[in-house]
């Protein structure tokens, strides 16, 4: 149980890094599989059964520690050969006999739409499954000992990946890819978009510095102007170089980087720190064309950068293997091996799915009307898509999902809950509750003792508990219960009746309920607010005045107490103000409608009363959409054209 816990004790969120993106999870394996002590054993018996590791003598066995020795030293010679057939062959092997990756995709995907869930399990000892990579775990060293000490190092592995992708049965990325979303990315990553513009000279010393050097109609092309080259050029920071590709505009941070790499003289007056030696002038040059282009092949690159394509191939080869840059088919309707950096085909994979999407006709209303049931688990029909299944943990998934949402305190165990979890007991929410984990909160009274009531998880306080409603003239038992709670306090009623002896305990219930419903106090249990459903009359507000007694009248030695003073054994305590700023309390409501509805749209904020309606929530799922995390586009007919939705909904 204590391996990977942190420094500090605490276990770390295992879950957060396993619900990896299904479109990235076979990139990520792969990536893994080079240079682990699993891929050096499978090539060593791939190489035993192709007969490379001949025996010396054919009548006795070759030790084990000599068949490794033999097979490093042939896989360090493999790994400069990308088309190795052994190198191909272990990395199949691998990826399907080894990893079902097929698998673990469907099961991503799965995770990811709602039809599978995670449940986090605790458990005294390692599991079965847990005992056989515990095992495992110790022959990840086997390999590390054959070499000395000075010669461990990562051996630089290399493969071929349209000859895996034909050998693994996936389908190249040409069919996959949209060509529109490949000359979106091109020119947002080109700075060619309206949103990236160059304004002033600022705008143009930066996108020197990002994109390289630019050409005069580089620098037209982006909306700028060639006074402003001039007076970076004047104030020593650009320089007008003659390259192999013609004259071009060069910021002073690359002039040795030039020099270094394409034997380019650096002009007079450049001393200092400019003048130093870059580390990787070529792997700088070529790394940087590959972030601001889309697919490429090797002549382009070396074409545009002046230097000779076996130098760039080999370049890019080393930026392959560590994942910087990814080799494959990309463009649609080309031909031959091309490169990609891999942050951009990320985002031309999505902007590809999101104009696959938006051409899918929308549904009807009555398919929303189906679908969001299941979406939040109500009932038996939400069992197949996410359903929450029985338990306090499946209780706080539904609040995480529900958060903010306001209903009548009498709704909420009736039939809100019991149609969300299976066999609903109100002693799981009490334990959240009073564990700290979950938060009520009132926001307004209801005839019949009822009220508005919503649950917020604690550590989503600050972004989603709504801001209290302000209490017009308040009456001086209000004003005493704030001030009682002011710094943290937490009291049972008992408490606080005897805090403030001043008033009856009638007259310091009625307030104390009247600030309930502004959103002001919260009790760590529901049995107040059970205990208030359940009183026979409800008392209102009223003007508050200090308990007095008739002279000479006998006092009853047992302070008068409410029921429930007696019945109720929660504290209350003062509910924080939210303190996030306001952009992460927009975020934070977006991606909780995102999870609570499946499809946002302008009905869908107005029902909540969410403040600075649509247009506030709208500012953050435009941004998210930029981002890739959302998609846009008509989904549900009859509800207007701004719907935003995730991929899983969708």
């Amino acid at each position: 149980p204590d391996l990977g816990d942190d420094i500090d004790g605490s276990a770390p969120d295992v879950i957060e890094h396993l619900l990896i993106d299904p479109d990235d999870a076979e990139r990520q394996v792969t990536d893994a599989v080079w240079g682990s002590a699993l891929f050096a054993a499978r090539f060593r018996e791939c190489s035993a059964r192709a007969l490379l590791l001949p025996r010396r003598r054919p009548d006795r066995r070759t030790p084990l520690w000599q068949q490794r020795q033999r097979a490093a030293q042939l896989l360090g010679v493999a790994s400069g050969h990308p088309t190795f057939p052994l190198v191909l062959e272990t990395m199949r092997e691998c990826l399907q006999d080894v990893f079902d990756v097929p698998g673990l995709r469907e099961l991503l995907t799965d995770l990811a739409s709602g039809k599978m869930r995670v449940v986090e399990v605790q458990t005294e000892r390692p599991s079965p499954f847990a005992r056989s990579l515990l095992f495992s775990y110790v022959g990840a060293f086997l390999y590390e000992g054959d070499a000395p000490l000075a010669e461990r190092r990562a051996a630089a592995l290399s493969v071929d990946a349209t000859l895996l992708a034909e050998l693994l049965g996936q389908a190249e990325l040409r069919e996959l890819l949209d060509p529109d979303a490949i000359a979106l990315v091109e020119r947002r990553v080109g700075w060619l978009t309206d949103e990236r513009r160059l304004r002033d000279a600022e705008a143009l010393a930066d996108a020197l510095r990002v994109l390289g050097p630019l050409a005069d109609d580089d620098i037209g092309a982006r909306g700028g102007d060639l006074v402003w080259a001039a007076d970076l050029a004047s104030s020593r920071r650009a320089v007008s170089l003659r390259m192999p590709a013609g004259q071009r505009w060069v910021a002073v941070e690359d002039l040795a980087r030039l020099r270094d790499a394409l034997g380019i003289p650096l002009p007079p007056g450049v001393s200092g720190a400019f003048a130093e030696s870059a580390i990787d002038p070529v792997g700088d040059l070529v790394s940087r064309y590959a972030r601001t282009h889309g697919p490429f092949t090797t002549a382009d690159s070396a074409a545009a950068l002046g230097l000779g394509p076996a130098v760039v191939a080999t370049t890019l080869d080393r930026l392959a293997t560590s994942g910087r840059v990814v080799a494959g088919a990309f463009r649609p309707g080309g031909s031959g091996p091309e490169w990609c950096d891999a942050d951009v085909l990320r985002q031309i994979r999505r902007a590809s799915l999101a104009i696959a999407q938006r051409a899918v006709e929308p549904v009807a209303a009555d398919r929303l009307a189906t679908f969001l049931p299941r979406w939040q688990g109500v009932g038996a029909q939400g069992v197949g898509l996410q359903g929450f299944g029985a338990g306090v943990d499946d209780l706080y998934r539904v609040i995480e999902q529900l958060a903010g949402v306001t209903a009548p305190a009498s709704e909420w165990e009736r039939a809100i809950l019991p149609a969300r979890v299976r066999g609903y007991q109100p002693t799981w929410l009490d334990e959240l509750t009073g564990s700290g984990d979950v938060v009520w909160f009132g926001a307004g009274a209801l005839p019949k003792n009822d009220g508005w009531v919503g649950f917020v998880p604690t550590e989503q306080i600050a972004t989603l508990l709504p801001s209290p409603t302000p209490v017009d003239a308040p009456t001086d038992a209000q004003t005493a219960l704030l001030d009682l709670f002011g710094d943290g306090v937490a009291l049972l009623t008992r408490g606080v009746h005897a805090a403030l002896p001043r008033y009856s305990a009638d007259v310091v219930d009625a307030a104390l309920w009247d600030l309930v419903w502004a959103g002001m106090l919260s009790n760590d249990a529901l049995a107040a607010l059970r205990a208030q459903q359940g009183a026979k009359q409800h008392v209102g507000r009223r003007t508050l005045r200090p308990r007095s007694h008739p002279t000479g009248q006998r006092l009853s030695r047992r302070p008068r107490r409410s029921a429930t003073a007696d019945a109720v054994p929660g504290r209350w305590f003062r509910v924080n103000e939210p303190a996030a700023e306001p952009t992460l309390r927009a975020h934070a409501t977006a991606e909780t409608l995102l999870g609570r509805h499946g499809v946002v749209t302008r009905g869908s904020v107005a029902a909540e009363g969410v403040p600075g309606g649509f247009a506030a929530v709208y500012r953050v799922l435009a941004a998210m959409e930029d981002a890739g995390r959302v998609q846009r586009g008509y989904f549900v007919e009859g509800l207007g054209a701004a719907q935003f939705s995730g991929s899983a909904a969708v």
